[in-house]
C-alpha cells in the first residue's frame, strides 16, 4: 500500500494504492515553476475514492468496488526518501528524486505538522525557505512580520496582541488561574475561563476533588493508560457507570483519534439509544442496539460493559447481554491497538465530536460518569489524575 504525491512533467500527482489497484489523478494545470508563486495544494481519499485540487480546481477519482484502507506502517516522508528503494515502483511515473523548492503549511488530517528543525523524526539537506527570521505564520492570526536587527516584530490586527499576536486582546488582562485558558469572547468585549481538571469558579481559582465527573457539553478527560504496554489487546474490556438526559453524545473513545486509520472502541448516546462502534483496522461499525433498551437518557444511573473477544463484541446494559456481535468473522484483525488513551466526554477544545468521529457520533457529552474500570484491573480509574477541562464535581445530588 502507498499514497504518493509527485511533480511529474510540470504537473501534480497523486498516486495511491490500497492492496489491489493503483489509483492515478493528475491536476490539468501546470505548476508555475518562477520560484516565487506558491500553490495550494489538497489531496487525500474517502475509502477508495480520491481527490486533487490544485489552486481551487479539483480532480475526482469516484468510489469503485475494492479497498479501502490505506495499511502503511512506515515513516512519512516529506521533500524526499531516505532510501529511494523505499518507493514503490507505481508511486512515480519516473525514477523517484527528490523535490527542489519551498513547502510550507503541511496539514495531514486536520493535523499540521511542524516544520522545524527540532520536530521531525529525521532529515537531511533541508534549509530555510525565504532567508529571514520572519518565515511563514510567525505571526499569528494574520499579523504582519517585520525583520528588524534585533530579530523580528509584528504589527497585529486590531483584536489581537502579544509579541506574534498570539493573545486575544480581550484576554490580554484576563483573571484566569494559572491552570485555565482564556477563551475570548468579542461580540461582548469580554471573556471566560475554561478550567482545567481540579478547578471550578468563574475564574478557576476554587479548588475541587470529585469521584464521579460531571461534563457540560464543552468538556473532556484524557487519560493515559499506564498498563497499556502490559495488556493483551485481543481482549479489551472497558465499563463505567453513566447518567444523562440527551439522546445524542460521545460517553467514551478508546483511541488515539489522530487520523482515521486509528483503532478504537467507542461508547456513546445516539438517537436516544446506546451505540457502541469497534475498528480493529477497518472501520466497521457494531450496530445500533434494538429500540426495546430505549432507557439511556432518563437521567437514571446506567452500567454499560463493553468486552472484546478478538473479533467478538459483547455489550452489557444493566448487566443484561444486550449485543453479541462477531464483527469480522475472517479474524483479519483481532487486537484493539488503542495506543493506552481513552477520552471521556468529548475530546480536546476546538475537536468537535463529529468531526473527529466522522459523524459516528454527533455531540459532546452532557451528562455523569462513574466507576470506569479498563480490563480486569482491581481499581477504578482516578479521572481526576487524568487530563481534562470544563469538568465538575458530579458528586453533589447523587
Amino acid at each position: 500500500d502507498f499514497l504518493c504525491i509527485s511533480l511529474v512533467n510540470g504537473f501534480t500527482q497523486l498516486r495511491y494504492n490500497l492492496g489491489d489497484k493503483t489509483v492515478i489523478l493528475q491536476a490539468l494545470q501546470k505548476v508555475r515553476v518562477n520560484g516565487n508563486t506558491w500553490h495550494l495544494l489538497k489531496a487525500g481519499r474517502a475509502g477508495n475514492e480520491g481527490y486533487l485540487d490544485l489552486d481551487g480546481i479539483n480532480v475526482t477519482q469516484k468510489a469503485s468496488p475494492g479497498m479501502n484502507v490505506l495499511d502503511t506502517h512506515t515513516d512519512f516522508f516529506v521533500g524526499g526518501v531516505s532510501s529511494l528503494n523505499l518507493v514503490n515502483s507505481m508511486a512515480i511515473e519516473n525514477e523517484p528524486i527528490g523535490f527542489t523548492g519551498c513547502i510550507r503549511e503541511i496539514v495531514i488530517n486536520n493535523r499540521e505538522l511542524k516544520l522545524t528543525a527540532t520536530d521531525p523524526k529525521g532529515g537531511a539537506n533541508v534549509g530555510d525557505c525565504d532567508g529571514t527570521v520572519c518565515g511563514y505564520s510567525v505571526c499569528k492570526n494574520s499579523g504582519t512580520c517585520q525583520v528588524e536587527n534585533s530579530g523580528f516584530s509584528c504589527s497585529c490586527p486590531q483584536e489581537w496582541t502579544g509579541a506574534t499576536c498570539e493573545q486575544s486582546v480581550h484576554c490580554s488582562q484576563n483573571m484566569c488561574g494559572s491552570q485555565a485558558l482564556c477563551i475570548p469572547q468579542p461580540s461582548s468585549f469580554s471573556y471566560t475561563c475554561v478550567c482545567a481538571l481540579g478547578w471550578s469558579g468563574k475564574y478557576c481559582d476554587s479548588k475541587i476533588n470529585f469521584y464521579i465527573a460531571k461534563f457540560v457539553g464543552n468538556s473532556y478527560i484524557k487519560y493515559t493508560d499506564s498498563y497499556y504496554g502490559k495488556r493483551d489487546l485481543q481482549y479489551s474490556r472497558i465499563s463505567l457507570n453513566f447518567t444523562t438526559n440527551q439522546t445524542e453524545g460521545l460517553i467514551a473513545w478508546m483511541g488515539k483519534s489522530e487520523d482515521e486509520d486509528n483503532d478504537f472502541l467507542a461508547i456513546g448516546i445516539a438517537n436516544g439509544t446506546l451505540k457502541v462502534v469497534v475498528n480493529l483496522g477497518e472501520r466497521i461499525s457494531v450496530p445500533l442496539m434494538h429500540r426495546k433498551y430505549f432507557t439511556c437518557c432518563d437521567e437514571r444511573w446506567h452500567f454499560v460493559t463493553v468486552v472484546q473477544n478478538k473479533t467478538c463484541i459483547k455489550v452489557y446494559l444493566d448487566e443484561e447481554l444486550i449485543l453479541f456481535e462477531d464483527i469480522d468473522p475472517q479474524r483479519k484483525y483481532t487486537a484493539l491497538n488503542y495506543g493506552g488513551i481513552c477520552y471521556f466526554g468529548g475530546f480536546e477544545i476546538g475537536r468537535k465530536v463529529n468531526v473527529v468521529t466522522t459523524g459516528l457520533f454527533q455531540k459532546e457529552f452532557i451528562g455523569k460518569i462513574k466507576d470506569v474500570v479498563l480490563f480486569q484491573d482491581s481499581k477504578k480509574i482516578q479521572l481526576m489524575n487524568a487530563e481534562g477541562y470544563n469538568v465538575y464535581d458530579g458528586n453533589s445530588g447523587n
